[in-house]
């Protein structure tokens, strides 16, 4: 009679006490999803139950076969049996988990980003971690079940090495991408560039959009986006004028005649300035930098928080300052003379007048030479 109640007992007993726990988990799981609606990861995790049941009650059965006595004869058998069922359904159960943990993360984005290509894109790259998380798990899963077997535990160590060896050539071969991985790591928790920051790139000045392991957005002032590897930010030098203090200085530049009114400028300039929302008030100024046969270089410097306030008080201040000059100074913009060439006067000094007296005198020696050579005729 104890032979057979033993085995009912146990066996039935890891059935119920699986069920039992199953149901008290499911119910939990609904009432957490229930109460936090922003979030479907509860509700995801439930899809979860079937593998998790499958691992809880062969994990009882294989704890308590060896009391159940059942089947002596054929221990050895069931108890690896019951092994790989229960390594199977962990796996299961780790897929399934990680299913709903991406699928929440997914869920959360999507529900933030109204843009559909980059949902689209989002969604890409789930899929994708979604399935390399299935492969890995099923190698170690089925490598796992391979060391089970004693004269399957050469096969199963094989396929773990090989599995190392191949991860190892797939990094050989992959040596840029890691690179770049590594470069997005140390982008990330060494705080060189962030989300939002002002940079200059390769000439080009816009906002940085986007950071990833691999590779760095910037959305240029016109809407491109300019995507490059991190790996280009931790060998080339860039500008960051997001870095430290976001105030700015600004130049504006003008090729003007050499006649142009500075003086009344810096005070046109004041003037702009105290006009423009932009300008923070800090500094200011005029001055001439250069100059050249035909024109001068008239520099101005101005001020503002950020860079898309000094933008607009140089725009502003190039715009105002120009349309100044054409109307109360346009002798001070720049032109090319294309008069004919106008003959400097006669000089008054002791030069010029020894210089015409020698030419009058020079003129008398030429008329008594002629007078001198006319033939002379008589009379007959």
């Amino acid at each position: 009679m104890e032979n057979v109640l033993r085995p009912l007992i146990v066996l039935g007993g890891s059935v119920v006490l699986t069920l039992a726990v199953g149901w008290v988990t499911d119910q939990l799981l609904r009432k957490a999803d229930g109460r936090h609606h922003e979030t479907p990861l509860w509700g995801l995790l439930r899809r979860a139950r079937v593998p998790y049941q499958l691992v809880l009650c062969t994990a009882l059965l294989r704890g308590s076969y060896d009391q159940a006595d059942l089947l002596p004869q054929h221990r050895v058998g069931v108890g690896r049996t019951l092994t790989l069922v229960l390594i199977g359904s962990a796996a299961w159960l780790v897929i399934r988990i990680a299913a709903a943990v991406v699928e929440t993360s997914y869920s959360r984005y999507a529900r933030v980003h109204r843009d559909p290509a980059r949902v689209r894109r989002v969604r890409t790259q789930v899929e994708l971690i979604m399935r390399v998380v299935s492969a890995i798990v099923g190698v170690v899963a089925v490598a796992a079940m391979l060391l089970t077997f004693p004269a399957m535990r050469a096969a199963g160590a094989s396929l773990l090495a090989s599995a190392g060896i191949l991860g190892i050539v797939a990094g050989v071969a992959a040596q840029s991408t890691l690179s770049n991985m590594f470069a997005g790591l140390q982008i990330a928790f060494g705080d060189m560039v962030r989300l939002g920051d002002t940079v200059v790139v390769d000439g080009e000045w816009g906002t940085v959009e986007e950071i990833t392991l691999t590779f760095l957005t910037v959305r240029t002032w016109d809407e491109r986006r300019i995507t490059m590897p991190v790996s280009y930010f931790t060998s080339k030098p860039f500008e960051n004028w997001s870095r430290g203090s976001t105030q700015m200085t600004g130049i504006v530049y003008w090729h003007l005649d050499h006649s142009a009114p500075v003086e009344a400028m810096r005070e046109q300039l004041r003037d702009i300035l105290r006009s423009c929302p932009a300008w923070d008030g800090r500094d200011y100024g005029v001055a001439v930098t250069d100059s050249t046969p035909n024109t001068i270089q008239v520099r101005a410097l101005v001020t503002a928080k950020d860079a898309d306030d000094i933008w607009t008080v140089r725009v502003t201040v190039r715009e105002r300052m120009i349309r100044w000059l054409s109307e109360h100074h346009p002798h001070a913009l720049p032109r090319v003379n294309t008069a004919d060439a106008v003959l400097p006067p006669p000089r008054t000094s002791a030069d010029g007048i020894l210089r015409a007296a020698r030419d009058g005198a020079a003129r008398d020696g030429a008329a008594v030479r002629r007078a001198h050579e006319t033939p002379r005729t008589g009379r007959g």
